[in-house]
């Protein structure tokens, strides 16, 4: 009997499959978030005429979309918490700058 056709070898290799595609989103997310960062920044600096909203809607979605994957190793769910917890605080800051913009125009 070849071990490729053992069902419980199918079974491992497809966890690791599916623990290094969770970490390539992860990662992905975190990519994301520093270009939102940095298009936030153009923003904020005059660069561009208005804030990239759609772009930090993405971000959002895909960020809730992770929170509930219940196959997230607790390695991987730490990592996820303090991509989540930059996010946040980036979120805030936004919000705070977006504001205090909207009453110097307004």
């Amino acid at each position: 009997m070849a071990i490729i056709g053992n069902k419980l070898y199918r079974q491992t290799n497809s966890k690791y499959e599916e623990a290094a595609s969770l970490d390539q989103e992860i990662m992905r997310l975190e990519d994301d978030i520093r270009r939102l960062k940095i298009d936030f920044d153009i923003f904020f600096n005059g660069g561009a005429k208005r804030p990239p909203l759609e772009a930090r809607g993405r971000v959002d979605a895909n960020l809730k979309r992770l929170a509930d994957d219940r196959n997230l190793t607790f390695a991987q769910r730490y990592q996820y918490n303090m991509v989540a917890s930059r996010f946040t605080a980036y979120r805030e800051l936004w919000r705070r700058l977006l504001k205090k913009r909207g009453e110097e125009m307004g």
